[in-house]
């Protein structure tokens, strides 16, 4: 298999390690192959794929939809490196308002699935960083939603201080003032 799933402190947070092939003239890595995601248990279906390029510093997120246009992302960096966090918003969760973070960078090549449920957000840690994701649903400004990033319930610990914001991230709320229709679920079995 060209992929080792790696479940976080937060279970349904999955970092994928993608296996590169190297050579002479370069690099070859499969970036997504749904018979593996679906062996593993992640078997929504991807309707759309987003594309962003940032600074260093940058914040986006955090940021989720709500039902029925919520998203599961897969997150990938193509150029750069990003410090990405999954926020656990189901209410009834046991690990509601946990988080989880990791590293994602070009030069590793990993992936991070964010399941329903979760807002997701990254900081820029390189000169500029070029994110790809896909997503379970297409964009919904309706559905749009978002927690504001320096929650102090939350405390994530950013790395870079001073974070350059979006209007729009600048004023989102707090996660106990935001619209938040996600609940648990326990697994069967």
């Amino acid at each position: 298999m060209p992929f080792e799933f790696v479940r976080l402190k937060i279970p349904e947070v999955v970092l994928i390690k993608a296996t590169t092939i190297r050579d002479e003239r370069g690099v070859f890595v499969e970036t997504y192959k749904r018979s593996e995601f679906l062996a593993r248990g992640i078997g929504e279906e991807f309707v759309q794929d987003n594309y962003s390029r940032s600074i260093r510093g940058v914040l986006r997120g955090l940021h989720y939809q709500d039902p029925p246009q919520a998203q599961g992302k897969l997150v990938s960096v193509i150029l750069g490196e990003i410090f990405d966090v999954a926020v656990d918003i189901r209410r009834g969760s046991p690990t509601f308002a946990q988080w989880v973070r990791v590293r994602l960078s070009s030069s590793e090549r990993n992936l991070l699935y964010v399941p329903i449920g979760f807002a997701h957000g990254f900081q820029v840690l390189s000169d500029e960083a070029d994110v790809v994701y896909k997503v379970t649903e297409e964009y919904s400004p309706e559905a749009d939603r978002g927690i504001v990033w320096n929650d102090p319930e939350l405390r994530i610990a950013w790395p870079i201080p001073d974070p350059i914001l979006s209007e729009k991230d600048a004023a989102l709320p707090l996660l106990r003032e935001s619209q938040n229709n996600f609940t648990f679920k326990a697994a069967l079995g």
